[in-house]
């Protein structure tokens, strides 16, 4: 099934839109193909407020209407503790919320950004899309991350090259308890880096402080500059550490 097609047959749609690569590119595709389209940001802790910009800006440019939807996920105790299985508890409380908002204005179908080259593994987040019955059309169009950018690329998406980006939660460990705190200051060392040009990095908390994680692109020029980031970031944590080892995509 082709895009053309998926909206053809599903011609009203709500679309969880991040602001990222996938959803954008979605977004695009459903304006082009003429269908009703919703976009919805359900906001959390967990978001950090440049993906809202992002979001805005291509609703903007695409001349829609972006609903924002607040959605208190660190009042949730299941959430909250960062148990293993979080990420599902999360994405059911965030498309329930979406869900309930997009039936009461007639949308009928929701659907999100997954690619055909997002891990086929029965990931936790994934598994509460299938229950809820969010309709994926990349991934049921077979369109992997790379046909994404390019096709992004030849629509003129500013999002086409815009690394991957997973929630601010996933930056603490699996069992820690997570605060707002905590988010907000990941939120912040992450901007200040990104402030200083470095792209597609975490700086994930640790019991000690904090690891940084450059990909191989970057790491050579993050090792170097360490000093430098250590004066930029050494009042947030008690100690930072960088990786020796480049990251690589994923969380």
């Amino acid at each position: 099934m082709t895009l053309e097609e998926f909206f053809k047959a599903n011609p009203k749609a709500a679309l969880a839109f991040s602001g990222g690569t996938d959803s954008a590119y979605l977004l695009w595709a459903a304006v082009q193909a003429g269908a009703d389209v919703q976009p919805y940001f359900v906001r959390s802790a967990f978001q950090p407020r440049f993906e809202l910009a992002d979001a805005e800006r291509l609703c903007a440019q695409l001349g829609l209407s972006l609903r924002v939807l607040d959605c208190d996920v660190l009042a949730r105790p299941e959430i909250a503790a960062n148990p293993p299985e979080r990420c599902y508890y999360c994405k059911r409380a965030l498309f329930t919320r979406l869900l309930d908002a997009a039936r009461e204005e007639g949308y009928p179908l929701v659907m999100d950004g997954t690619n055909a080259s997002d891990p086929e593994v029965d990931r936790p987040g994934m598994r509460a899309l299938r229950e809820l019955g969010v309709r994926s059309p990349l991934r049921e169009a077979g369109l992997r991350k790379c046909d994404v950018r390019r096709l992004s690329a030849q629509a003129g998406l500013f999002t086409a090259d815009k690394p991957s980006y997973a929630c601010l939660a996933t930056r603490i460990p699996s069992g820690t308890a997570i605060e707002p705190a905590m988010l907000e200051t990941v939120e912040q060392a992450e901007g200040l880096l990104a402030g200083r040009g470095y792209r597609n990095f975490r700086v994930r908390l640790r019991p000690w402080g904090a690891l940084l994680q450059f990909d191989e692109s970057q790491h050579a020029d993050a090792e170097r500059d360490m000093e430098n980031i250590r004066g930029l970031l050494g009042g947030m944590f008690h100690e930072l550490r960088l990786d020796p080892k480049p990251r690589e995509n994923g969380d």
